[in-house]
């Protein structure tokens, strides 16, 4: 018999850790993908110069595709144990609702937008973060035991 959260018995929080780690890779990934990403001929390691939009839509640079990359693997990593799936979903919501405070602070223009950010990718960090948070306190709660009755 396998316990609760362990590598062959996935509940639900590891299943929802690993599906945000997995749509982090392919978002990474696609990035990198001239058509997926558009004015890709533009891409910047860094910074706001980088006109690259992944669907057109979002602002992305290397070093923000790669940063896309790391969290996916690491959702992965995490989705390993119910606690660290719970972390993963949890304290990664509270990074991405402190990206979209940046995104709104910042000048989008200036040299302190070196992910970069815009205000499509501000408002999908807004629903990641929230997402990503209810998500974990939804699902992360260990299973109860049977009872009577």
């Amino acid at each position: 018999m396998s316990r609760p959260g362990t590598a062959t018995t996935r509940t639900p929080v590891q299943l929802a850790a690993t599906v945000v780690g997995a749509v982090f890779l392919v978002v990474g990934i696609a990035g990198f993908i001239p058509g997926i990403t558009t004015d890709y001929d533009s891409i910047q390691f860094a910074g706001h110069e980088s006109q690259a939009k992944l669907f057109g839509v979002f602002a992305v640079s290397i070093l923000h595709n790669a940063v896309h990359l790391a969290f996916g693997v690491l959702g992965l990593l995490m989705a390993k144990t119910m606690r660290n799936a719970f972390l993963y979903l949890v304290a990664g919501g509270v990074v991405y609702l402190l990206l979209w405070l940046y995104g709104l602070i910042i000048d989008h223009d200036s040299s302190a937008n070196f992910v970069p950010v815009n205000t499509a990718d501000n408002w999908l960090h807004l629903l990641l973060g929230v997402g990503m948070v209810a998500l974990g306190f939804a699902l992360g709660r260990p299973p109860r035991p049977a009872g009577p009755g």
